[in-house]
């Protein structure tokens, strides 16, 4: 099949993203998906990395994600994501100032007061926003 289907990113803040896309690639928590028009119904949730998209255009574009649920639909892809930045909107110096606040806590072994589960996701977030911000 030839066509676009629409995409949608939002978080609970904002829309991120609302557009006609020819493909879109997310990270499934089962594994990466990509979805075309026509594509069979499926709900799932996500984990964090990078989603892609190609626009109607052509062009192919980046959106960080970090967690939360997609649905895909015949003709539409809807992301409902805890937090999700285009690449244009990633402030590079803020995630790595936030992957080295978490290099510094796991570095810390013996420290009762550190959540290290939490730490692992904020260096996976900060990582991820950088790969997303740094694609060419």
């Amino acid at each position: 099949m030839v066509g676009n289907i629409r995409l949608e990113v939002v978080t609970p803040e904002q829309y991120v993203v609302d557009e006609e896309v020819q493909i879109a690639v997310a990270p499934g928590s089962l594994g990466e998906f990509g979805v075309l028009i026509g594509h069979t119904p499926f709900l799932t949730t996500l984990k964090t990395g990078t989603m892609h998209y190609t626009d109607d255009k052509g062009v192919e574009k980046f959106v960080f994600i970090s967690g939360g649920f997609a649905e895909a639909l015949p003709d539409k892809v809807t992301v409902l994501a805890e937090s999700a930045e285009r690449r244009k909107d990633i402030d590079v110096d803020r995630a790595k100032s936030s992957m080295e606040r978490a290099q510094q806590r796991l570095a810390q072994e013996k420290a009762e007061d550190i959540d290290f589960n939490r730490a692992k996701a904020a260096l996976e977030r900060a990582l991820y926003r950088i790969r997303v911000a740094e694609t060419r």
